[in-house]
């Protein structure tokens, strides 16, 4: 197993000194859901939510999130995002709005921490618009399903969607 990168040899926390790494094109993608009753999904699925377009608004708080990510996590180095796609979609059959988050920069430093932080933070965004009709729902699986580029190369789990 290798050692916790943000600890110095004294073990204080660090920021990571990525500063003779290779630039290379870095990708991450993360996923999560909100179950919900069945009643909060029709409401957010016809649009008919008193406060808007839920899902809409979520996308925005999720590609707001991904770059105010450094700002969120300590040691997270505050990195130039070149795409963003946030994909939410309705599963009506289990009562739950599935959300998956690509993120991609070219950079020394991965960025994993955006594509899970615009994850959390579309659901979040989501449980918000809706707790006042449904306060029972339940964020879940949130993960990092892939992770490409630098010198760790290629990661991979299952998703969600390929589990069900």
């Amino acid at each position: 197993m290798n050692k916790l990168t943000h600890f110095n040899q004294q073990g204080e926390a660090h920021m990571v000194n990525v500063g003779d790494k290779a630039s290379t094109h870095r990708v991450a993608i993360a996923e999560g859901q909100i179950s919900m009753q069945a009643e909060t999904l029709a409401l957010i699925a016809k649009g008919n939510h008193k406060k808007g377009d839920v899902l809409g608004i979520a996308r925005v708080a999720g590609i707001m999130a991904s770059k105010k990510t450094a700002e969120l996590i300590p040691l997270c180095h505050p990195l130039a995002l070149s795409h963003v796609e946030v994909n939410l979609e309705i599963n009506e059959p289990d009562n739950v709005v599935y959300c998956q988050v690509r993120v991609e920069t070219a950079g020394q430093t991965g960025v994993e921490m955006e594509a899970l932080t615009a994850v959390q933070i579309c659901l979040l965004t989501i449980y918000d618009m809706c707790k006042a009709v449904d306060r029972g729902m339940t964020i879940s699986g949130v993960q990092l399903i892939e992770k490409s580029g630098g010198k760790s190369g290629t990661w991979k789990r299952s998703s969600l969607k390929n589990s069900e």
